[in-house]
């Protein structure tokens, strides 16, 4: 699942995590027969989709388990405010739960502080493991080895834009730039001759989160080379790239982005709640050109959805991110998700895995991934044409995870995130020239990998 950043202010971050501590303050292991489930509730009140998927599975277990209960625990946070809690939850089994939902970015760095508990025992018995593609395997596996999650979907990013709004500006209705030229040259029409709507969004700054370096920054720097070699972390070396010129280019293209007037007004893009703002009301108002997000976006559209918005499939087209210069492979994506993590201090371990096997049958899984517009992780399901054809856009998506990108997430990598946003943040501004966010960006990653750095 992707990352949909919002914030709130520090009073309420106080209270929330207050409430949350309190919720699993008897401990996970008060009760043998009940196992409490924790997740990443939307801040968005009118987003239920989560809630409604884990109720209905909470049902289906308890039915079939006579005596068990689940106990759902959600933590109504930012994403980067959930990562926080959970971690202080994890600490003391007096507050960990059960199960938790942990994104893939962060769980090398759980993993290290000794907060999850290995699967390979469960993953070893169960017969379902064998439909896992590869890759979603490996963004759970710990570099000890072992695995500690199990996902449940990833997701893929592009380029979504307005029929509308293209039409006005003169621009054709099956867009698809070869550079990142061709997108700021779009934006620049937009902003020409379409008056009063946001040309071109990415997302950008810290208070946007992972949402900044994932959606919007990594989005250009894994669009710099030929796609052979990671542009952040150099395997060979196993060090962090500082002084690249990619990183240099892909600031520019942000700084561009604000400097022209061609993006969100600065506050309201460094405003922590912009996600929302885009997917419940720029879009679906005709407000806004073009948006480089994720796959995800049609959760919140669906009938039944917090911002039910039918037409969006008809009203909104539909590019992948093109390479740099147009170089191979031509197109770029960044892809993540979610896994499922039994807490290390959990005290129903057992029921805990019970519960993952019930969530990840091969029709519950299914249902997941359209519920939540995510792409499937199972080979039966990827296979079942009731999975591609449930909704628009679904195919698109899924095409492309074969010129996707995922981030070397190791334990430094939340620190190196923020790193990131700090140098966007600083060229969105322009407090920052390109040269000066860079090379701050340099000096914040030797402090954050312990100075395991390489210069190229």
């Amino acid at each position: 699942m992707p990352v949909r950043p919002t914030a709130a202010p520090l009073l309420l971050v106080t209270l929330l995590t207050a409430t949350t501590l309190t919720a699993c303050g008897s401990g996970s292991g008060s009760d043998p027969d009940t196992v409490k489930v924790s997740f990443k509730q939307s801040t968005d009140n009118s987003v239920k989709v989560m809630d409604t998927y884990l109720g209905e599975m909470k049902k289906q277990f308890e039915k079939a388990n006579p005596g068990k209960k689940v106990e759902l625990v959600p933590i109504k946070a930012p994403d980067s405010e959930y990562y926080t809690k959970l971690q202080q939850m994890l600490r003391s089994p007096k507050t960990a739960p059960d199960l938790v939902y942990e994104d893939t970015f962060l769980i090398n760095s759980d993993i290290t502080s000794g907060y999850l508990k290995p699967l390979d025992s469960y993953l070893a018995k169960w017969a379902d493991w064998n439909q896992f593609i590869d890759t979603a395997k490996t963004a759970a596996k710990a570099q000890d080895g072992k695995t500690y999650g199990v996902p449940d979907g990833t997701d893929t990013r592009g380029l979504w834009f307005d029929r509308a709004i293209f039409k006005q500006a003169g621009l054709p209705q099956d867009w698809q730039p070869k550079t990142w030229d061709e997108v700021l040259d779009a934006a620049r029409a937009i902003k020409e001759k379409v008056p009063g709507v946001t040309p071109l969004n990415i997302y950008t700054g810290k208070p946007a989160g992972e949402a900044a370096t994932m959606q919007g920054f990594e989005m250009l720097l894994y669009g710099t080379g030929d796609g052979s070699t990671d542009p952040l972390y150099d395997t060979a070396s196993k060090k962090w790239i500082t002084g690249s010129q990619a990183f240099k280019d892909s600031l520019g293209f942000v700084e561009t982005v604000f400097k022209e007037k061609l993006g969100p007004e600065v506050s309201d893009a460094l405003d922590p709640n912009i996600a929302t703002t885009v997917r419940g009301e720029l879009l679906p108002e005709g407000k806004l050109g073009i948006n480089l997000d994720g796959s995800w976006l049609p959760q919140d559209w669906l009938e039944g959805a917090g911002h039910s918005w039918p037409e969006w499939s008809e009203k909104l087209g539909l590019a992948s991110m093109p390479t740099q210069n147009g170089q191979a492979p031509g197109k770029v994506s960044m892809s993540g998700g979610w896994t499922w993590a039994v807490p290390a201090k959990a005290s129903n371990p057992d029921l805990a895995f019970k519960f993952i096997e019930t969530m990840q049958t091969k029709a519950n899984a299914q249902k997941w991934y359209i519920a939540n517009s995510g792409i499937a992780v199972r080979k039966d399901v990827a296979a079942d044409p009731a999975y591609v054809e449930a909704q628009p856009g679904i195919k698109f998506f899924t095409d492309l995870v074969a010129s996707t990108h995922y981030r070397p997430a190791y334990p430094a990598y939340p620190k190196v995130s923020t790193a990131i946003q700090e140098a966007m943040e600083g060229v969105t501004t322009g407090d920052n020239s390109v040269d000066k966010a860079a090379s701050g960006y340099d000096e914040e990653l030797k402090t954050a990998t312990d100075d395991q750095v390489i210069t190229k």
